[in-house]
């Protein structure tokens, strides 16, 4: 039975990218070694790695543009930390927009003072919060880009005179918009690149050269920039597969064809949850997540009918975050609309069925 991957991470790869990773790990290009053989240090992984690093500029338009891309390990939590020791002079400014948002205040509070420009928090993060006022003397403002949990994704970019900061763990390479406006973005691969085990920060040269805090070698962006990723021995296939992952993105047209098939998705599903009966949404409408769609059922009751259902057409990965219940389907780029088709039938049968 075909399993539909509805997981929120770690999360669906495309099938060839699996594919081409396990037949690197029995042996890298006909070079006699695995590829979790080999050195970090070796020709073979340093073509690796430039290629993965050249990769994520040009998917992301950032290409001579003034960017540094680094894979750095600890997740989307050890960025909390590290924006905040490497740029944090004085005051930050963060939009609080969910668990990760409040995970990465708190990592910043450690390192000066931190002001709360917004938050949705009254309203369990069910929505994105406009219309606040950045003040022009911080040393940087934080957004998070897509709210893996609760199902929001911030659709227009706010205008700052400030460098801007984002965690863009669950939407990097998800859509097309100017990726210039930020000085500093990173994203945890296991959402939407690639496996658990490295990190992606894209940061401008420019921000990187003004660094002035003294910074312990391994949370220090400027040590991991010269020595391109390599000042200790890296997640090597964590790298490599994420290195497959952005040549398949390539290989579709880039993040404005995967774009717009990833709205495609997400109005197939939406569409179904404010039609149907026995649905109902979690997010406001305005914010909902072209990634995390997440939603409930009008009535507790139908609980056992509906996941039988889904257990039965082989849905994996639908339960939502115990900090909102419900559901949660995840439609990241490696998700076939096949899948999304068969999670809409499923919802179409509980309303026919009951």
């Amino acid at each position: 039975m075909k399993i539909h991957n509805f997981s929120a991470g770690p999360s669906i790869l495309p099938k060839e990218v699996i594919h081409q990773a396990a037949e690197a790990v029995k042996e890298l290009d006909n070079s006699g070694l695995s590829l979790i053989e080999i050195s970090h240090r070796s020709s073979a992984f340093i073509s690796i790695m430039d290629e993965a690093c050249a990769l994520a500029l040009k998917l992301t338009g950032l290409e001579n543009k003034g960017y540094k891309s680094i894979f750095v390990q600890g997740g989307a939590s050890l960025q909390f930390l590290m924006t905040a020791y490497n740029f944090l002079n004085r005051k930050a400014g963060y939009i609080n927009t969910g668990t990760w948002s409040e995970k990465a205040i708190k990592e910043a509070k450690l390192f000066g003072e931190v002001q709360e420009l917004a938050s949705s928090k009254e309203a369990n993060y069910n929505f994105i919060p406009k219309g606040y006022k950045i003040p022009n003397d911080l040393d940087y403002l934080h957004l998070t880009s897509n709210n893996t949990i609760f199902g929001t994704q911030i659709k227009k970019i706010p205008e700052t005179k400030v460098p801007l900061v984002a965690d863009m763990s669950s939407d990097i390479f998800s859509r097309k918009f100017d990726y210039s406006k930020f000085d500093c973005f990173y994203a945890g691969a296991q959402k939407n690149m690639g496996p658990a085990g490295t990190t992606l920060v894209i940061i401008k040269e420019e921000i990187l050269n003004k660094i002035s805090n003294t910074v312990p070698s391994m949370l220090s962006y400027k040590i991991q920039a010269e020595k391109d990723s390599m000042f200790n021995t890296p997640p090597v296939f964590a790298v490599y597969t994420s290195m497959l992952n952005m040549r398949w993105v390539e290989s579709k047209g880039g993040i404005e064809k995967l774009g717009e098939h990833n709205m495609h998705k997400a109005k197939l599903l939406y569409g179904e949850i404010d039609r149907n009966s026995k649905f109902v949404g979690f997010t406001a409408k305005e914010d909902r997540s072209d990634m995390n769609a997440t939603f409930n059922l009008v009535n507790q009751s139908d609980t056992e009918a509906f996941d039988g259902l889904c257990n039965a057409a082989g849905i994996s990965g639908l339960k939502g975050h115990r900090s909102v219940g419900g559901y949660r389907a995840s439609m990241y780029n490696a998700l076939p609309i096949e899948s999304v088709d068969v999670l809409v039938e499923c919802m179409k049968s509980l309303e026919k069925n009951k």
